[in-house]
């Protein structure tokens, strides 16, 4: 399969990181296929940047079979990916279409995984989390796994300067009743927001940081078979007392009403970060292993703001595979395309300490 031979569909190319996609990808020479649920907010993006659009939901399997025809590879850009990463998965699976997403969602990762078996028969790639998640933490995670063959134990950890999309923050709100998720001994593990906090130097000096559920809870252990992995977030002490204060009242954190209400403020916020809030914004990425005899390793990465990598990386995740040859089944970027491939990326460099 090639670039020149098949054609590509992204799916939730009206949302704030399907346009930025779209409009790079044009920018490259892509031709791919817009669509979304709502003709009426694909079609002026599709006209203005001469493409095809597509208006399909995801509730009917026939009518989505008829809008992937024709399609070899579909980069789903429309979250929450935990309503929209199974449909089209599946219907990917019926048409024979490649699967590709920027989720960083644990559950949908964990799901598209047990499928492996049958996008290997359907002869197609599951590949969630072609973005900021997870692509440079993942590659991080392999790299030390690599330094550090005999790893028992690995910890990630992120800094990011730019805010999130009403996206993300819509996927951030759906699961603030479920606390926070750890690997131990292999298995996911359910532990408090906020369950630890530790101190980080990400390049610039010492910052607190407190544990996430951030998708390499589940995808670092498929890439690197390491049993215990944590993952960490630099944020303002503030905000990890808010999120210790929260833990009681989880369950109203999930409640109808709170969730309508915290959607509404998403709602009436920017799409996402300005162009210029992009252009100046950075990543720095943190991660040691460490084995039962207590060596350990340490790496860093400094990369773009994540907007600005995920478009980057999931356009390059879709050149690799439709360029081809790819090995059909479940996998994540650092198993698909080696621990090195984020430093393909414009602007990401890496340290070892």
């Amino acid at each position: 399969m090639s670039m020149s031979s098949s054609t590509y569909l992204i799916y939730g190319a009206n949302g704030y990181t399907g346009e930025l996609i779209a409009r790079a990808g044009v920018a490259r020479g892509h031709r791919p296929l817009l669509a979304g649920r709502n003709a009426a907010a694909v079609e002026p993006l599709a006209k203005e940047l001469g493409l095809e659009p597509r208006a399909f939901g995801l509730d009917d399997p026939r009518a989505l079979d008829a809008g992937l025809a024709g399609v070899g590879l579909v980069l789903n850009c429309a979250g929450p990916f935990s309503r929209t990463a199974e449909p089209v998965a599946s219907a990917c699976l019926r048409r024979g279409a490649h699967y590709l997403d920027v989720t960083g969602e644990i559950p949908v990762f964990e799901r598209l995984a047990h499928r492996s078996a049958d996008a290997a028969k359907a002869g197609i790639l599951l590949l969630p989390g072609v973005g900021f998640d997870v692509v440079p933490s993942d590659c991080l995670a392999a790299h030390l796994k690599r330094r550090l063959p005999s790893a028992t134990h690995l910890t990630l950890a992120f800094q990011s300067g730019v805010g999130p999309s009403r996206g993300t923050a819509t996927t951030m709100v759906e699961n603030l009743d479920k606390g926070g998720l750890v690997r131990r001994d292999g298995r996911l593990t359910r532990v408090p927001a906020a369950w630890k906090t530790r101190s980080i130097d990400f390049g610039k000096g010492p910052r607190l940081a407190a544990t996430i559920p951030w998708g390499d809870v589940s995808t670092a252990f498929h890439s690197t078979g390491i049993p215990n992995v944590e993952v960490y977030m630099a944020v303002p002490r503030p905000f990890v007392l808010t999120l210790k204060l929260l833990r009681p009242l989880a369950p109203l954190l999930g409640s109808r009403p709170v969730q309508s209400f915290l959607k509404r403020r998403i709602q009436a916020r920017p799409p996402g970060p300005t162009a210029e809030q992009r252009a100046r914004g950075q990543a720095r990425l943190w991660g040691e292993a460490r084995d039962q005899a207590g060596a350990s390793v340490v790496s860093r990465l400094h990369t773009p703001d994540g907007y600005s990598l995920t478009v980057l990386t999931a356009l390059a995740c879709v050149e690799r595979i439709l360029a081809g040859p790819v090995t059909p089944g479940f996998t994540t970027p650092s198993r698909a395309f080696g621990p090195d491939f984020v430093l393909e990326i414009p602007g990401v460099t890496r340290t070892d300490a």
